[in-house]
């Protein structure tokens, strides 16, 4: 997929979130906000759901949230320009209650077809909800900071999803804030490992076509070769036809 290619379809796909009706949670929304970012970019964030402000400005991780996410993102020298920000649902459930699975559900295609067309190295799951959908089974409070493969049908073809803590948690809890800023020190060796998987992914041979033995023709039996030739309508028997 080209840049232009990725550009107009990542645009298309927001505009798909701004006017769909598939679920509850557009019957209370301002703005949906379907996300933001660079589209050339090798990692994409998933958060849960918009907030307060990212519901009033229709941008994601906006408030305070955003505000620790961007300081997070500073400690290992990246801005947020430099990534692709988004949320497994795109409209803000009600009083920030927890996204329900059919909400999940409904939104699901459109953060499918995001990730195929950003094709991202790296996915990092921000809270629960988003590292249920690449880590299915998974606890937070055991696999923050650590990788795991990302399931293809998901819309990452080749990637590696690293697991977080959401920042309003972090917020929250002083000691969850101290672990998120040493699980993104290792998101910069999470995409060099991310990087070598698909190099070498792309460089493996393709599988080897069977070899094709040809047998030499049969040397001619005398007795045959030295048979008269029965010219058409001579033959003793009906000739037999193939169907």
């Amino acid at each position: 997929m080209t840049d232009a290619e990725r550009r107009t379809a990542l645009e298309a796909i927001a505009a798909e979130v701004r006017a769909c009706t598939n679920c509850r949670l557009h019957e209370g929304r301002t703005r949906a906000v379907p996300g933001e970012g660079d589209p050339d970019t090798e990692v994409v964030f998933v958060g849960e759901g918009p907030g307060f402000n990212e519901d009033r400005l229709g941008r994601p991780f906006v408030g305070r949230a955003g505000d620790l996410l961007v300081k997070l993102l500073a400690s290992i020298g990246w801005r947020r320009e430099d990534v692709f920000i988004t949320n497994v649902v795109k409209c803000r459930p009600p009083d920030n209650r927890d996204p329900q699975p059919d909400e999940i559900a409904a939104c699901a295609p459109f953060l499918r077809r995001q990730l195929e067309a950003l094709d991202p190295a790296v996915v990092v799951t921000l809270g629960r909800y988003s590292m249920a959908r690449f880590m299915p089974g998974a606890r937070i409070s055991t696999a923050h900071g650590t990788v795991r493969p990302v399931d293809p049908s998901t819309g990452a073809a080749s990637a590696l999803a690293f697991a977080m803590y959401h920042p309003a948690a972090a917020l929250r809890t002083p000691a969850i804030e101290r672990e998120s800023y040493a699980d993104i020190a290792a998101v910069p060796a999470a995409l060099i490992d991310a990087r070598a998987r698909r190099e070498a992914t792309a460089a493996e041979p393709a599988a080897a076509e069977p070899a094709v033995t040809v047998e030499p023709d049969p040397e001619p039996d005398p007795d045959v070769a030295s048979m008269p030739v029965v010219a058409p309508g001579d033959e003793a028997t009906p000739q037999l036809t193939l169907f």
